[in-house]
This record gives structure tokens, C-alpha cells and sequence, in this order.
């Protein structure tokens, strides 16, 4: 477990969700050397399998905010390594950040943090009250449609934002950056040449695309000092399991998700 009380306010903090990818098609692609660039820092080399708290993205992020990342598969009661503060919590210990606070969005503002949200999905594109809901809890929140589901390019163009923040905010202002990464969410049959409708190895060509973008984000966040990261999915998503489509709905492929923290250091150049 990440002692992640004692990073506070030393370490920028990073929360990337890939929006939708299932926990299968990033091992496998992590198998067949899709992913180099997530393989390169996951621990151990591999993707962590753990359980959704939401089966779409605006219920999972809520819970996200409120410190209820997704949970490990395996029976207990596993620390998490934010929380909000409310009596009885049985799964906060010695190494929780506890932040008293409505969620951890402002918990972190309050300790120093500039916030930084950078938005992928529907529900962050601040065209409505509803996709402004989740946006509107950081300092600084952005998107258009560049960065949204249906540009084949948006993850460059996600990094490319993230980079011009980050250089221009002072490196003793510790960051929480929050990224939500639109491209593997449906549509995605861009990403696989000659597919005319999404499929789940377009779903796993759209992660090989996120990847190839990996170095340049991993490089804006190692200027600036030592960053905590935690990559996950906020579901993932069926594509004709037992007759289902989609996702808001309770099945594995949809709860089941990738999972890691990690730690990239401050670079040397």
C-alpha cells in the first residue's frame, strides 16, 4: 500500500482514467506488447484487477472524488489511499490521506493543490449543468472537442494541453491533475484500420493509441518535480457478452477494471 499521507504537499498528484477500458483487453494488450510505455511503469509490470464502484462514468467519478477508487478483488477490507473524512470508515489507516472535506477535489485545494481537471467524456465538457457538475469541483477545469470521444487524435491533444499547463504553473505549487481520457470510449472503430463499427480489438487499438502518447505526459509531470500517479478505468464495457451492449449495467466485463498507482520521479534534465 502507497504511503500516500507522507507524499502530500512533496508529490504532485495525478488521477488518469481511461474511460471504459476493460480490465481484459488491457492485460491482453499488455500481453502481446501493445502497451510498452504502461509496461514500463506498472508494477511488477502488470495491470491490477479490481472492482468498479460504478458501472458509467459519472457515478464511478463520483465515487472517485469521495476517495472510492476501485477495489481489489480479493475478500477484506482494503485501506484506500485517499478518503474523505466520516465516522466509521473501517477502510482508512496510518497511510490514508484523510481529508476533511466534501471530497477530495477541494480537500486537496485546501492543503495547497492547484486543480487541474482536464476532460474527456460527455460528462466533463461543461456544456450542461449535468457535464459541468464534475468539472466545476477544481480550479481549473478544460474541454472542447479535441479532446472528446470523437477526435481520433484526442489524446495527443489532452497531452498536449496538459503540457502548456504544466509549464506554465510554478514548481513549488504542488498540482492535482485529474485526466480523463476519452479515446478508448466508443466510438473507437477509428483506431483499427478498416473497421466499420466498434469491435473489442478496436477497443484494444484505441488503448495502443493512448500509450503512444504516454512519454510525452510522463515528461510534462517529471519537470515539474516527483508525482504520485493512479491510472485505472472507471468501467469497462460490453460488446455482445451474454447479449449485452455497453455499459450502466451489471456485468464482469463492465466491473471489472485495470488498477495501478506508481510513482514517476522528478527528471534530471
Amino acid at each position: 500500500m502507497t504511503d500516500v499521507r507522507s507524499m502530500i504537499g512533496t508529490h504532485d498528484i495525478v488521477l488518469i482514467t481511461i474511460d471504459t477500458l476493460r480490465f481484459d483487453v488491457a492485460r491482453d494488450a499488455l500481453a502481446r506488447g501493445q502497451t510498452p510505455n504502461f509496461a514500463a511503469v506498472l508494477p511488477g509490470g502488470v495491470w491490477e484487477e479490481r472492482h468498479s464502484p460504478g458501472s458509467f462514468t459519472y457515478a464511478a467519478h463520483h465515487a472517485f472524488f469521495a476517495g472510492f477508487l476501485p477495489t481489489p478483488i480479493g475478500p477484506g477490507r482494503h485501506p484506500r489511499p485517499f478518503a474523505v473524512a466520516f465516522p466509521g470508515s473501517e477502510t482508512t489507516t496510518e497511510t490514508t490521506c484523510v481529508l476533511d472535506a466534501p471530497e477530495i477535489v477541494s480537500g486537496l485545494a485546501w492543503l495547497g493543490y492547484h486543480t487541474v481537471c482536464v476532460g474527456g467524456v460527455g460528462f466533463f465538457n461543461k456544456l450542461t449543468p449535468l457535464g459541468s457538475t464534475l468539472p466545476n469541483l477544481f480550479a481549473e477545469s478544460h474541454w472542447s472537442p479535441e479532446l472528446g470521444v470523437t477526435d481520433p487524435r484526442s489524446t495527443e491533444n489532452q497531452v498536449a494541453l496538459i503540457d502548456r499547463i504544466m509549464s506554465g504553473l510554478p514548481r513549488d505549487r504542488r498540482v492535482f491533475l485529474f485526466l480523463n481520457i476519452s479515446a478508448v470510449h466508443q466510438p473507437n472503430r477509428f483506431y483499427l484500420e478498416g473497421a466499420t463499427h466498434d469491435t473489442i480489438e478496436s477497443h484494444a487499438e484505441a488503448l495502443a493509441y493512448v500509450d503512444r502518447q504516454l512519454p510525452r505526459l510522463f515528461a510534462a509531470l517529471q519537470r515539474r518535480g516527483p508525482s504520485l500517479v493512479i491510472a485505472c478505468s472507471d468501467h469497462g464495457t460490453a460488446y455482445g457478452e451474454d447479449g449485452y451492449q455497453g455499459h450502466r449495467l451489471a456485468h464482469e466485463v463492465v466491473w471489472t477494471v485495470p488498477y495501478a498507482e506508481f510513482l514517476l520521479p522528478e527528471s534530471s534534465k
